[in-house]
């Protein structure tokens, strides 16, 4: 490593920012950073910020910090191919209106407002959570890739670069060690890997005293391993596909710098890498769906960096894996996609393994189980997005961005998810506090999960499932079966078990939900709260029929589908009736379109004890092939 670098090529590296290969994968961004060029930069305003505070909304102050950080990152790349001045002129400006930005912290996550009661940033106490760190890396980036032409265009900006990000981010990580994030009072979660990754640049890049260099890289390495420490050793992640991305794979992006300084991580964080590296490919669904816990998305909202994973697949030898990233390399965006961030998407490029990479078709595995995090998940037709596809969620409801949902059920048709679990809501000030479980999307009677006796899960991570167990999980070809008692996520008076078993008959492509319940009273309790309903939460069109459902689901942007979901049960035992869900939340409708249906399935009488069970196959022609 040398004093103050990172580990990509800079503007002087001609033959690599000059190349057919890159000039061609961008000239769009290079088309949209010369249009804006003549325009005013987005702004954020003081009112925007203290909206947070006084209303809640989040997204309008963040919508501008992120559009900012989008023009600065197309304004970058457009002077590295033509490092002319009025581009780089573009590139000064964008920084310093970043330097001269009151707080680089997001409304969100500052503590001015609970210490001073302000909702204006105080300057004197940077807060350094996700937001901060995201500057400071994006800065880092741009003094390394254009250095010497904003040394000849600006004298004095790489100055002040260093000047804010100092006082912004590097002092408080190295004085401050109290940062919760860091595991203190607090179990280290994604925000531990992403802050650091991003202080862990801005050192490698800005820091020019090298003992400091050296003491900050070392802290870093520190926190690192024991973010891999606190993951399981199955790979599982509480917080669900999504946040892998923003928890384990970041990490996988502050391992590379890491190397890059000269650290290579202990056996013991190996052992935990292979495993989670292989956990994003273990729920994929099809096409771009994926199983959903927490606050995670069925299909990504954003451009993640399929090179770092396809990498380190390659590293640790899982071929999987590897594959699973591979064939996201010849769609749109696979090679490049200007919505990345300046790290991620400089990165991308300068990947020659991944630019080479042959395409790939998915694995598509057959069976996957974490049982660290009681997630389970089955396909019917292993290595094809064909047929009914299944998971299962167990754990407990204490988890990282928790939703209610101990014993909840997907179901996809065709690489579609049918049966779904309605996802990460948009961020507000209520989000993550005291009101969280009063999110419709949170709450447990929005997932696929009984409301017993009139009482929904409660929260918690003493409310859990128990017993969970998976039989034939490594048998492609056979049932299989995942079973749990749910009985202990519920505050229910003389409830003594709950068994929930799911099955999936891969011959029949149909998938069989089956509660059992045992209660210590011999009949209904006096008290009771409301009666005791079934809840599955579906995408697309429902139609009731008697003893059943049918499901159509057409998302946007994929192909019609060939067969329609048939859900059925004793109509005898319940009666049905469907919630209409109209998405006004733009997160929610960008995936599931405009609404979403929750079937009610009520319980005609309470009993001591009983079964109850719902079946779902497709209907309609043969089985539709899904990439």
């Amino acid at each position: 490593m040398t004093a103050a670098s990172l580990p990509a090529p800079d503007v002087a590296d001609r033959s690599f920012w000059a190349s057919c290969r890159v000039v061609e994968t961008l000239v769009p961004t290079l088309a949209t950073a010369d249009t804006e060029r003549a325009t005013p930069w987005p702004q954020t305003l003081a009112s925007q910020y203290a909206r947070f505070f006084r209303d809640g909304d989040r997204t309008v102050y963040e919508a501008q910090v992120a559009a900012r950080h989008a023009r600065l990152t197309r304004a970058t790349l457009a002077a590295l191919l033509d490092p002319s001045a009025e581009r780089v002129d573009e590139v000064v400006d964008g920084v310093l209106l970043l330097c001269e930005q009151s707080t680089w912290c997001w409304a969100a996550h500052d503590d001015t407002f609970g210490r001073f009661g302000r909702v204006t940033p105080t300057v004197t106490e940077p807060y350094l959570d996700l937001g901060a760190g995201e500057v400071a890396a994006q800065l880092a980036w741009v003094d390394h890739l254009l250095g010497p032409a904003l040394d000849e265009r600006a004298p004095g900006i790489r100055w002040r670069v260093r000047h804010e990000t100092q006082a912004r981010v590097l002092r408080p990580f190295a004085d401050r060690r109290d940062w919760w994030w860091l595991g203190v009072d607090h179990p280290i979660m994604n925000w531990s890997p992403w802050i650091q990754g991003n202080v862990l640049a801005a050192n490698l890049a800005l820091e020019e005293d090298p003992s400091r260099r050296r003491a900050v890289t070392a802290l870093v390495a520190e926190g690192i391993a024991a973010y891999w420490a606190s993951l399981p050793a199955d790979g599982g992640v509480d917080e669900g596909y999504h946040y892998w991305w923003q928890g384990a794979a970041r990490a996988l992006e502050a391992q590379d710098l890491l190397g890059f300084a000269g650290i290579e991580p202990e056996q013991a964080a190996l052992d935990r890498i292979r495993a989670t590296v292989a956990f994003p490919h273990s729920m994929h669904l099809g096409g771009d769906w994926y199983v959903n816990v927490a606050d995670g998305a069925a299909r990504p909202l954003a451009t993640w960096p399929w090179n770092v994973l396809h990498a380190w697949a390659l590293r640790v030898g899982d071929d999987a894996a590897a594959r699973h990233a591979a064939a996201r390399r010849g769609l749109p965006g696979g090679l490049f996609d200007e919505r990345a961030s300046l790290p991620r998407a400089v990165r991308m490029l300068s990947d020659a393994a991944w630019t080479e990479a042959p395409a790939a078709a998915p694995p598509l595995v057959g069976r996957a189980l974490f049982p660290s995090t009681g997630v389970a998940v089955a396909r019917s037709a292993p290595g094809s997005a064909r047929g009914v596809a299944v998971s299962v969620k167990g754990g407990h409801n204490g988890e990282n961005h928790n939703h209610v949902d101990v014993g909840s059920v997907i179901v996809a048709l065709d690489g579609v998810p049918v049966v779904v679990d309605a996802g990460k809501p948009t961020y507000r000030a209520g989000t993550f506090g005291p009101d969280r479980y009063e999110l419709w999307a949170v709450r447990g009677d929005w997932h696929n999960v009984p409301r017993v006796r009139g009482a929904e899960q409660a929260p918690g991570e003493r409310f859990g499932a128990r017993g969970f167990e998976v039989s034939d999980g490594e048998a492609d070809s056979h049932p299989w079966r995942a079973r749990l008692d749910l009985a202990g996520a519920y505050p229910v008076d003389g409830l003594e078990h709950w068994w929930r078993e799911t099955t999936l008959d891969p011959d029949a492509e149909t998938v069989t939900v089956e509660d059992s319940w045992t209660f210590a009273d011999a009949g209904a309790p006096a008290s009771a709260d409301g009666p005791t309903a079934w809840h599955w939460l579906l995408a697309g069109d429902v139609t009731l029929t008697r003893g059943g459902a049918l499901v159509r689901f057409t998302p946007d942007g994929g192909p019609t589908p060939a067969r329609t979901l048939a859900l059925t049960w004793d109509a005898e035992a319940a009666d049905a009736e469907v919630d209409l869900r109209e998405l006004d939340d733009p997160e929610l409708a960008a995936v599931w379109g405009e609404h979403l249906t929750r079937l009610r399935l009520t319980a005609r009488a309470e009993a001591p004890s009983g079964t109850f069970r719902v079946t779902m196959r497709p209907t309609g022609s043969g089985p539709q092939e899904v990439a």
